[in-house]
Formats: C-alpha cells, sequence, structure tokens
C-alpha cells in the first residue's frame, strides 16, 4: 500500500479529533493554545516516572506532537499549550469510533538545561508523576539495521518514527523471512540477496511498518483488534530477477476498510526496480489495460464489466511463473470487488518482448 492512502484517513481522524478537542477540552490542561516561543522542533527521550519515553516536539503544527513508551508500538497524541514560559502537553486519546477524544493526562513542562523538566498528571488524580527529558540528537543514533536508503531517509523525514523501528528485526528460523517486532509485519527475506537486494527488501518492510503503527495509533481503544495487515510474497525468483506481491488490507478509522495490491519487480544483484517497458517495451498503460480487458472474465452484462472499461489505464504488475499478473489498483472501494487479477502468459507476450534485455533470458528460453 502506498502512504498516501494510510496518510489519508489519518489526516481526515486527526482533524476530526483537533476540532473536537478544540471545542470541548481545551482548557482541560490549562494555558492557552501554542507552545511558548522558546520551544523549538526535536526529539526528546526520558523518563515519566519510571518509564522510558520518547517524545516528539512539532511547533509548526500543534497537533502533530506525540510521545510512545519505549517498547510500545502505538503513539499519544498531543496538543500544545502555553502558560508563560510554561510548555503544557494535552494527551488525547479516542475510546471509540465517532466519539470525540478525552483527554488522558496533561505535561507540565520547563525548560531546564536544555532538557525539558516537570511532571505529568491524570486528570482529577492526585499524584503527579516527574518527567525528565533529554534531546535526542536523532542524526547520530547507532544504526541497528543495515543502512538501507529507506532508514536513512526516515531518520530525517519522520525521527520519531525512526527511534522506534531502528531496531533488530527478527528473522525466522528457516531464514526465508524476516518479521518486524512493533508491527507484527513479516517480509520475504532471500539468505543469498546481495547487499542492495537486502536493502530494497528491507524498505518495503520498513514502509509498511510505518504505515501499520501510523494506522493502529489512529484508532480508537475500542478498535485496536483492527489495523493494517501484509502479506508480502516472492511470485518469480530468477538469476536476474526477483518479482514481488503485496496485499494489503487495512482500517485506520474511516468510513470502511480497505485493500490495495502493490506488485515489484526487481534486479536480483542491484535491487532496483526494473521498469516494464525495458521487459516489453510495447507495453504501455493502455496496451495493459486492453490486454487485461481482452484476458478478463468478466461478464458483458454484468456491472463489474462497465467499471472494468471506465477504469484509469492503472495496474499493480509482478511476474509470476505463469506470466505476467495484473491487478487495477486504482478502483473506488465500493467496487474494488471488480478488481481481479488476471495472468498474461509470456508465450502471448514474446513478439513485443525485449530480445536486448538482460532479463531476457529468465523469461524466455533460446
Amino acid at each position: 500500500m502506498q502512504r498516501w492512502l494510510c496518510l489519508w484517513v489519518l489526516a481526515v481522524a486527526a482533524s476530526a479529533g483537533a476540532q473536537a478537542v478544540g471545542t470541548q477540552d481545551s482548557q482541560k490542561c490549562g494555558g492557552v493554545l501554542n507552545p511558548p516561543e522558546w520551544t523549538r522542533s526535536g526529539v526528546y527521550s526520558g523518563l515519566l516516572g519510571t518509564r522510558a519515553i520518547t517524545l516528539g516536539l512539532d511547533i509548526q503544527d500543534t497537533d502533530s506532537s506525540r510521545y510512545f513508551y519505549v517498547g510500545r508500538p502505538l503513539d499519544l497524541q498531543l496538543t500544545a499549550f502555553h502558560s508563560g514560559e510554561t510548555l503544557i502537553f494535552q494527551e488525547e486519546v479516542r475510546r471509540s469510533l465517532g466519539s470525540a477524544p478525552v483527554v488522558t493526562g496533561c505535561f507540565t513542562l520547563t525548560r531546564t538545561d536544555g532538557g525539558l523538566r516537570g511532571s505529568w498528571k491524570a486528570p482529577g488524580a492526585v499524584k503527579a508523576l516527574k518527567v525528565s527529558l533529554e534531546p535526542l540528537n536523532v542524526a547520530k543514533l547507532p544504526l541497528k539495521l543495515p543502512p538501507s536508503p529507506g532508514l536513512q531517509k526516515l531518520r530525517i523525514s519522520d525521527p520519531l518514527a525512526f527511534v522506534k523501528l531502528n531496531r533488530a528485526w527478527v528473522v525466522a528460523a528457516d531464514g526465508q523471512s524476516v518479521r518486524e517486532p512493533l508491527s507484527g509485519l513479516e517480509y520475504p527475506r532471500l539468505p543469498d540477496a546481495s547487499a542492495a537486494l537486502g536493502a530494497a527488501l528491507q524498505d518495503r518492510l520498513l514502509f509498511n511498518a510505518v504505515n501499520a503503527l501510523e494506522c493502529a495509533s489512529s484508532l480508537p481503544e475500542d478498535s485496536q483488534g483492527d489495523g493494517y495487515n501484509l502479506h508480502a510474497d516472492v511470485t518469480l525468483l530468477t538469476p536476474r530477477l526477483i518479482s514481488l506481491r503485496e496485499n494489503t488490507d487495512y482500517y485506520c478509522g474511516g468510513a470502511h476498510p480497505d485493500n490495495s495490491t502493490v506488485g515489484l519487480i526487481l534486479d536480483r544483484v542491484k535491487g532496483r526496480p526494473v521498469p516494464l517497458l525495458n521487459l516489453w517495451p510495447s507495453l504501455t498503460s493502455a496496451r495493459l489495460k486492453a490486454l487485461y480487458l481482452a484476458a478478463s472474465a468478466s461478464d458483458p452484462a454484468s456491472e463489474c464489466d462497465d467499471v472494468l472499461r471506465d477504469m484509469d489505464n492503472s495496474f499493480a504488475v509482478s511476474l509470476s511463473s505463469g506470466g505476467l499478473t495484473l491487478t487495477p489498483d486504482t478502483l473506488p472501494h465500493v467496487v474494488s470487488a471488480c478488481a481481479e487479477s488476471v495472468v498474461i502468459p509470456y508465450g502471448q507476450l514474446r513478439r513485443g518482448a525485449n530480445v536486448g534485455s538482460p532479463y531476457f533470458a529468465d523469461l524466455y528460453s533460446k
């Protein structure tokens, strides 16, 4: 699933939640909206009571600050306020779908020797817990995974997610898959993969793990059994090529669950995507749609026939032992059941194959 599929749902949920909090609980922890002028965006780590936490402060968006307990997958959303020079964070949680967020905790923090010191207190509680946080230089954290491009990019684009996911992953006993421990997602692994291919596969799991954790954090407490499920398979492995197919179904708190399919064709040594046109120069998007419609078993009298003829020329594309697999990937949810996969045999495509491609012999015997 591409990241935007999940983030659109999260943005809608966050916007609705922020409006609800702003009208109902804006004074629950006291103060005035927005952080004090001395605050700067960054990541902090330390203790809340006796528990280790990592907190991300975003002064550009008062609704984007959040924190998590170390070793736990879910983020807790924070809204920033201030009272004089004191920074106040309002911790907000939704109990159920459709309900407004409720305030579950109040941080009261002051700047001390570059760090943040203060307390956290649940609304109505008598006792407050001590909070002590220090700036965390995410750029200097040692990598606990191979230095793949996606991991390096995540360090810059979303340092809080990087801190959470920068940990050793669990290799299956047979060595054929790896599991990211916080999201629980698994992904195929090739024990003899080149460093470049290993990095590419790692980045696909990392991409999905970020989506999965964001999805889970957007759900209310009574929906934590839902979320993001990934099933990824190697569909073809040759001396020069590897193809994979990712099927994802997810529910992140929107109007309904959804799903997506991603197809990948990679160079087995370089780990880079192999464009479909490198294999078959004639397979333009329009040609792919024509092949798909010709191979589809849709009844001309069915609703799916009209849907498929009117759909965009966009497909998840992967290779298998039987041929080229095409799956429509832009159908709306209400007609997603029409997105059946079809396989175009390699023999049917041979006339248009690129005989000069280094991959030709992997798909066609001489």
